[in-house]
């Protein structure tokens, strides 16, 4: 993975000494930072597709952490946040937790839980924005689908055999075959189970 692309950790604290060492703490495990010395800054600027996760301080002059975080998930921003503070309570980490942090750590914090709090983070983002991809790829294939397809398709997943499909759409069974063959193709399935696996769900939404 180049630097161009790897995880980029944006870094909100209003404290320049506490920026600096976190920065340079999170550089030493290959991840980039971007840090910010002011949240509403941030809010205006940091990039929405940017792959990583956030770090944000609870307590700011003029904007608190937990504004902040009410604000992303508001926006559908979904980037991991682990929140940080140097005067934690427990209303406060219940509030951060129902708000939608992942993670949240009391100052001084230590190096190793803050590493490990964003390595799981930056997984966490990864797979997520990788299973959204996928299911943006899955729905543009099976638009694809020609009407009569959509109706084979429906029907190999309900777990009927070519023969069935064939009376229950009154088709001959070299047509049913001609079907299946161009809705595997279309859909890039390899194996029944891959197709299953894959279009299930959006069967049964165009079904709904």
């Amino acid at each position: 993975m180049t630097s161009a692309l790897s995880p980029l950790i944006h870094l909100v604290d209003d404290d320049a000494a506490v920026r600096d060492s976190l920065a340079l703490l999170i550089g030493t495990v290959g991840l980039r930072v971007q840090p910010w010395s002011d949240p509403q800054v941030f809010l205006s600027q940091f990039e929405r597709d940017d792959v990583g996760a956030i770090v944000l301080d609870v307590r700011m002059p003029g904007t608190s952490g937990l504004a902040v975080l009410d604000m992303l998930v508001a926006q559908g921003v979904d980037q991991p946040v682990i929140m940080l503070t140097g005067h934690g309570t427990v209303e406060m980490c219940r509030r951060a937790f129902k708000a939608g942090a992942a993670e949240f750590l009391e100052k001084p914090v230590d190096d190793e839980l803050l590493i490990e709090a964003l390595q799981a983070a930056v997984r966490q983002h990864v797979r997520s924005r990788e299973r959204l991809q996928a299911d943006r790829q899955a729905r543009a294939r099976y638009a694809q689908l020609s009407g009569r397809e959509r109706e084979v398709l429906g029907l190999i997943v309900a777990g009927l055999t070519n023969k069935e499909i064939g009376r229950a759409l009154t088709l001959s069974p070299r047509t049913v075959e001609t079907h299946r063959a161009n809705l595997f193709a279309k859909l890039e399935a390899d194996s029944l189970a891959q197709l299953i696996r894959g279009y299930a769900a959006l069967v049964d939404e165009d079904t709904a």
